[in-house]
């Protein structure tokens, strides 16, 4: 049985960064696309957004206690 991590109200938002956006980000931390948290290639979510090798991810994730915040991952291999 195949499970859609997506299709879980507990399972934080997923989406592909634009380019733009990852420009943004980067220099708003002033750090290089290496520095990021990664993410590997054959995780479930990279699968399911079909992400490639380079790509960036944002996650949102909730929380009670802090709101919503968000995370970001380099997909390696």
């Amino acid at each position: 049985m195949d499970i859609d991590v997506f299709n879980s109200r507990l399972s934080p938002k997923y989406r592909i960064m634009l380019k733009e956006e990852l420009d943004q980000l980067l220099s708003k931390y002033n750090i290089v696309i290496k520095d990021l948290p990664k993410i590997k290639v054959n995780d479930p979510a990279v699968k399911l957004l079909d992400a490639k090798e380079g790509d960036v991810l944002e996650i949102k994730r909730s929380s009670k206690t802090a709101g919503q915040y968000n995370y970001y991952r380099l997909v390696v291999k």
